[in-house]
């Protein structure tokens, strides 16, 4: 029996069958309404089967008016019920728990489906492609009609047979630009100083739980830090995890980075043997100094060795494993049945342009989602076509979806 296998009991009384989770990664496989399809139904199916305890679902968006990218999948009403619900009920059947990322994207919204992107302040993404619209800055109001999307989302997630939701808060989407003095430079209460910027955070969590009770999980995905001179730093981030702990949170996920530095994709950490060195796990251990909260780490957990270490440490209690299913679906069973390290195939070939190698290790492993979807077992060794494939159907789903369907 391996530490790996053993269950975990969250705060709000709910348990998680056992250590290693699914970690959000962005499918781009809902319908044009953003509703998830069978397709989508059937790699999560997949996944289900594959040892997690733990599925957390890609970007679900709040608003259909703030895409990530196209074809997300969208829970802003109650329309269509059966689809959400069929897609929980497929995990469930795997064995596995299903919680919902819920999200905004707020000035990295994707261009042409969004015309006006909202932001905390009115600056640009400093990333080609997302700063060739200067942003609108959020009102007062709109900040308050954002708190309650994303508790409406949240309840419509749960009453849908989600078994809990994760806000997301990293990455460079909207909560994580609050987050960011560089992305956040407003002089009113949601700003000005590091307790203004970690407000709206806040007042979220405390909706979301208002919305879907004591009893079940709320997770907040963190950045350690922005990996930008100027943003968000461990010492902040520290600050955001004591507070997020005071608020009742259930798990807390580390990760870090953005668009225009996606350490979440590995790309600081070239030539390093990222299977003994998991991205944040410094930052993790000075996260367990300082709060009780359940830590979830993901970023270049590969070995048994390794997971097994950082959890009997206590330096985290859930491992993260996000690129890894894309090749190999059943990773986190295979973990636990004593393999060391599953064999991956090689990313694809760095441009040396950190944002653009983030959005080539995104699209690498995107299309070996669509061949899951599609009942199609992952290529055990992509040619060198096999980013251009994904570009492709990117790019498809860009002109596809120009306009989303209101």
């Amino acid at each position: 029996m391996t530490i790996l296998a053993e269950n975990l009991k969250l705060p709000c009384g709910a348990t998680l069958p056992n250590r290693l989770a699914k970690a959000g990664m962005s499918e781009q496989l809902a319908d044009r309404a953003g509703r998830p399809t069978d397709t989508l139904t059937r790699l999560y199916a997949t996944w289900a089967r594959g040892g997690a305890g733990l599925l957390i679902t890609g970007n679900v968006m709040i608003d259909r008016c703030g895409l990530v990218e196209p074809r997300n999948v969208i829970l802003d009403d109650d329309r269509a019920p059966a689809a959400y619900k069929s897609w929980a009920d497929a995990v469930h059947a795997g064995g596995a728990q299903m919680w919902m990322q819920i999200n905004h994207p707020g000035r990295v919204a994707t261009v042409p489906l969004n015309r006006w992107p909202l932001a905390p302040s009115a600056s640009r993404e400093p990333v080609p492609g997302y700063n060739l619209r200067r942003p609108r800055q959020l009102s007062g109001s709109d900040i308050q009609d954002l708190v309650r999307r994303f508790a409406r989302t949240a309840e419509l997630a749960v009453g849908n047979g989600f078994d809990g939701v994760q806000v997301h808060a990293a990455h460079g989407f909207l909560l994580s630009q609050f987050l960011s003095p560089l992305a956040n430079t407003r002089d009113d209460s949601y700003g000005g100083d590091a307790a203004g910027r970690r407000r709206l955070l806040l007042e979220v969590v405390d909706a979301v739980r208002a919305a879907i009770g004591s009893g079940v999980p709320i997770a907040v995905k963190l950045n350690s830090k922005d990996f930008q001179h100027g943003g968000l730093d461990e010492a902040e981030s520290l600050d955001v995890a004591r507070a997020l702990a005071g608020a009742g949170v259930d798990l807390i996920e580390i990760s870090g980075g953005n668009y225009a530095e996606p350490a979440m994709t590995g790309v600081h950490d070239r030539g390093r043997l990222a299977g003994n060195n998991p991205y944040f796990l410094d930052y993790a251990r000075k996260v367990r100094d300082v709060v009780d909260v359940p830590l979830m780490l993901t970023g270049g957990v590969r070995t048994r060795e390794t997971m097994e270490r950082i959890v009997a440490e206590g330096a985290a209690d859930v491992l993260g494993i996000a690129r890894p299913m894309a090749f190999v679906p059943d990773y986190p069973a295979r973990i636990l049945a004593g393999e060391l390290e599953p064999e991956l195939p090689k990313g694809p070939p760095r441009t040396g342009y950190r944002p653009a190698d983030g959005y080539l290790q995104l699209a690498y492993h995107n299309v070996q989602f669509h061949r899951m979807a599609k009942g199609l077992a992952p290529q055990v060794n992509p040619g060198p076509g096999t980013v251009a494939r994904a570009i492709a159907v990117i790019s498809r789903n860009f002109v596809s979806q120009a306009v989303v369907p209101r």
